[in-house]
């Protein structure tokens, strides 16, 4: 009888351990989530600490769930509730990317974060303590380095401009030639007249990465037949 008492009590101090161990890797990932959150949040994007915490903190306790929640059925798929949050947390990101007016999408970077948060979280409920810790500070790297280097942190950008023309024969094929000679691809052009004298263009733009608009805006303006620019 007391041997039974005792292997109880063993079972029972084993069972605390491994949930407090649990609750651990929970809590670990939830402040590695808040870490790369905070980053986020230090630039003003839409995700920030609680969204990345939640998501990480999330993502462990459902990896936990996966691999641990099921040990008293004889035959369980482990990786079936971790290949669900992969998908799942996709969708959380698809709410993060959005098309502005102007055709840009913003957003991809943070979706992305998220996304690899996720993975932070489903490593560190699977107990891979050193992965789940060497993953955060990559993506903390990649996300605060990789944002001040220029040459990689620069992305091309659409935008739309209206420049209002002084009515000429190569006015419109002039003002296209001096855009595409600045590396700008024309998406697409509107032309109407607003009177007698002035032509309203409108057009749809590609900037090339790292490209300055307000000069070339400047630079437009200061030209004879161009009455106005608007971008």
């Amino acid at each position: 009888m007391i041997i039974i008492l005792t292997f109880i009590q063993q079972q029972f101090i084993f069972q605390v351990m491994c949930h407090i161990e649990f609750a651990l890797r929970i809590l670990f990932a939830g402040l590695l989530g808040a870490a790369i959150g905070f980053e986020r949040k230090n630039r003003n994007k839409l995700a920030g600490v609680r969204t990345h915490a939640i998501v990480a903190l999330g993502a462990a306790l459902m990896m936990v769930v996966s691999k641990y929640g099921f040990s008293d059925i004889d035959k369980f798929d482990a990786s079936r509730v971790a290949s669900q949050i992969v998908s799942g947390v996709g969708f959380l990101g698809a709410g993060i990317i959005f098309v502005r007016n102007n055709n840009s999408v913003s957003g991809l970077t943070t979706a992305a974060g998220i996304w690899a948060t996720a993975g932070v979280g489903m490593s560190m409920g699977a107990g891979q303590y050193f992965l789940s810790t060497v993953s955060t500070v990559m993506i903390l790297i990649m996300q605060v380095v990789f944002h001040k280097v220029r040459f990689l942190a620069n992305e091309a950008f659409q935008d739309d401009m209206r420049i209002v023309l002084k009515h000429s024969d190569n006015g419109v094929k002039n003002l296209e030639e001096y855009i595409m000679n600045e590396k700008i691809e024309i998406k697409s052009i509107k032309i109407s007249k607003v009177d007698k004298e002035l032509l309203k263009v409108e057009l749809d733009v590609l900037f090339p990465a790292g490209y300055n608009k307000t000069e070339l805006i400047n630079r437009l303006s200061e030209k004879e037949d161009v009455v106005s620019v608007r971008g």
